[in-house]
């Protein structure tokens, strides 16, 4: 195995190319973002945005819904970012849409509503870094970028038999090495995708298909019988065990909904009001220990009582989040626009929390 400098002499670079090139003729996926021809930059930055952290099968709807409704550049820069919110919401790690809406902006105003093809005017603008400037320039544009994603990460350290811990900065170092060296003068950009492909279909995390893969005749790991062992497991935090509850209050004008402060995490999406479930002296750790301290300081609820509905299990990183629903009833409608009353239906058009949509989802079922 490879531990320090990777070296990629010509011949190599030209058969590993030809190989896998010649594989992704055959085996590229029709996907929504994808075109026959010369790709549109915008779609292209819209669906790698999309992509980070996120899988191809649910990328796609909302892929083809927010296309719909801002099919470019100068659409998303004039709309409301809780507009764009609420189309992201349910894809989670929300910074994203927060920063392809600065984004846009920032094109609309320095490049006419273009975006640029040099990796350096991309990685100017807001929430374009590394991999998403290699992504556009050169799906886009055809330019000589390189780009390094999971993917990409996980074949280079199995062909290379790189020593390193997923996601490490070894890891990604010696990965942007790689790409660098490889990346084609011309076709670049079909090169990057077929790297990409290659590791969501065939040089998968688990049980790669090590028989189905073109450049298994080149892989370090594969010869040494390590292909499923690398890159090695990266050192995880331990889950934390949150305990929530989250309030139903109802009156004629639906469910009371709540938007979140701008700063922080999930900024200025809206939920039901929550509030932790702590022992006493416990640390709050993702929401207040009380309800809304506008709620509580008006004293407008005056009654709680258990719901009958089961628990909401729910993720977020390395939280493991159990919530238990609560009914209440309320003896004033708070004011101001962070509030607003809607019914289960109309609440869908805002931009809710992942834990939110699926209390609806219940509410729905029941």
């Amino acid at each position: 195995m490879i531990p320090g400098v990777i070296r990629v002499d010509e011949q190599l670079r030209q058969r590993l190319v030809q190989r896998l090139l010649e594989w992704f003729t055959g085996h590229r996926r029709d996907l929504p973002w994808r075109a026959a021809g010369p790709r549109d930059p915008y779609r292209v930055w819209i669906s790698e945005a999309m992509l980070q952290q996120t899988r191809v099968a649910t990328v796609i709807d909302y892929f083809q819904r927010f296309i719909r409704r801002f099919p470019d550049v100068a659409s998303l820069a004039e709309a409301e970012q809780a507009e764009v919110l609420q189309l992201w919401s349910g894809l989670g790690y929300y910074r994203r849409a927060r920063m392809l809406h600065a984004g846009a902006r920032a094109v609309q105003q320095l490049h006419a509503g273009r975006l640029p093809s040099t990796r350096a005017e991309l990685e100017a603008l807001p929430g374009i870094g590394p991999y998403t400037a290699g992504a556009i320039a050169s799906l886009a544009f055809d330019a000589p970028e390189a780009l390094v994603d999971g993917n990409v990460e996980r074949v280079f350290a199995r062909l290379f038999g790189i020593e390193a811990a997923q996601a490490s900065p070894a890891l990604k170092r010696q990965a942007w090495e790689v790409a660098r060296a490889l990346c084609p003068q011309r076709g670049a950009g079909a090169w990057n995708e077929a790297l990409m492909e290659l590791g969501a279909l065939v040089c998968t995390p688990r049980e790669p298909k090590c028989a189905l893969c073109p450049l298994a005749g080149e892989c370090a790991a594969r010869r040494a019988g390590r292909a499923a062992e690398l890159p090695l497991p990266r050192v995880r935090a331990a889950p934390l065990t949150v305990e929530l509850e989250v309030l139903l209050l109802r009156s004629s004008g639906g469910l009371l909904f709540q938007q979140r402060p701008a700063g922080g995490r999930m900024a200025g999406l809206w939920e039901l009001p929550v509030r932790e479930r702590v022992s006493p002296g416990a640390a709050t750790r993702l929401h207040p220990a009380e309800w809304d301290p506008r709620l509580e300081q008006q004293r407008l609820i005056v009654r709680e009582e258990e719901s009958r509905l089961r628990p909401i299990r729910h993720s977020i990183t390395c939280h493991r989040i159990r919530a238990e629903i609560v009914h209440g009833t309320i003896a004033a409608a708070p004011s101001g626009a962070v509030w607003a009353w809607r019914d289960r239906e109309a609440a869908l058009e805002l931009g809710l929390t992942g834990l939110t949509r699926k209390v609806l989802r219940s509410l729905a079922k029941e």
